[in-house]
């Protein structure tokens, strides 16, 4: 569908229907993670013994699927678990959305509360809105492109900072645990240290860790190994709240290429590129 022909059936905002359908979706969806978090959990592994799935993950998907397909019929969609499963991770000019229905798994699994929803939309291979819900503590950050970035209802803006010695970064591990990943790892966050920034974090959610940057609450976040369903929600968010996605050689961010810095200034993008050195992951769309 042409956003001119979706703008007509929707007052002139082309996709504020699909926008309003995916906070209620995550809302929904929040509320069965934070109820099930408390209860016992059949815990299944996926490409290593780092990399979990709960039911949950697959119950939610489905649910957030189900109901945009009858909603939405002709609209397609990228999902962690489906692409687990074997569909093919394709991001086509159609109207796409593009879901990670419980982004923590792993705090999730430990019943540590840092778990949120993720639900992005791209259209003509251009993200146009993200919605990121944090289960426990129920806030809903949301972005549309042109439009800002909210946290319930107050608006986000990124930090300022240029300088790392008064930076807090963000990062997260991955799913790969062999021992030259590791050493390349703790390699990057020595390199950081060393330019003293004030510290480095690990938090177990990367659509959180991004959306606390679009919050202002931290300075940068890089990362080798998420997704793009990790990424698209967030993308849209951290750039209305004024910050920079990129991808780690330095260019325009590739939503497929497993790789990503994100920053409240050009500046701090930059000198974190400048750092740290790249552990390489297969993309999204080889799988």
């Amino acid at each position: 569908m042409k956003p001119s022909e979706a703008a007509a059936e929707c007052g002139g905002d082309p996709w504020k229907e699909c926008a309003e359908v995916a906070v209620q979706l995550a809302r929904r969806a929040g509320q069965i993670i934070s109820k099930a978090l408390t209860e016992e959990k059949r815990v299944f592994t996926k490409t290593s013994a780092a990399d979990l799935v709960t039911e949950t993950d697959h119950f939610v998907e489905n649910l957030i699927i189900s109901a945009l397909k009858e909603k939405f019929p002709s609209h397609r969609f990228i999902a962690e678990e489906s692409t687990a499963a074997g569909s093919k991770c394709i991001l086509s000019d159609s109207p796409t959305w593009i879901i990670d229905p419980v982004d923590g798994t792993c705090n999730f699994v430990h019943r540590f509360p840092t778990v949120t929803v993720s639900i992005g939309f791209a259209v003509n291979q251009e993200l146009e809105f993200g919605v990121v819900y944090h289960c426990n503590e129920e806030r809903l950050y949301t972005g549309r492109r042109g439009q800002g970035a909210f946290c319930n209802d107050k608006r986000l803006q990124v930090s300022k900072v240029t300088d790392i010695s008064k930076a807090l970064i963000l990062t997260e591990i991955g799913p790969k645990r062999d021992p030259e990943t590791l050493k390349l790892f703790l390699s990057n966050m020595e390199r950081l240290l060393k330019s003293q920034a004030h510290g480095v974090r690990v938090i177990g959610s990367a659509t959180l860790a991004l959306c606390h940057l679009a919050s202002g609450a931290a300075d940068a976040y890089y990362q080798f190994g998420l997704h793009c369903w990790d990424l698209a929600a967030a993308t849209v968010i951290i750039r209305e709240a004024g910050g920079v996605v990129m991808d780690t050689s330095g260019g325009p961010l590739d939503l497929m290429s497993c790789r990503v810095i994100a920053a409240g200034t050009k500046e701090m993008a930059m000198f974190i590129d400048q750092e740290i050195q790249t552990i390489h992951y297969r993309r999204d769309d080889e799988n």
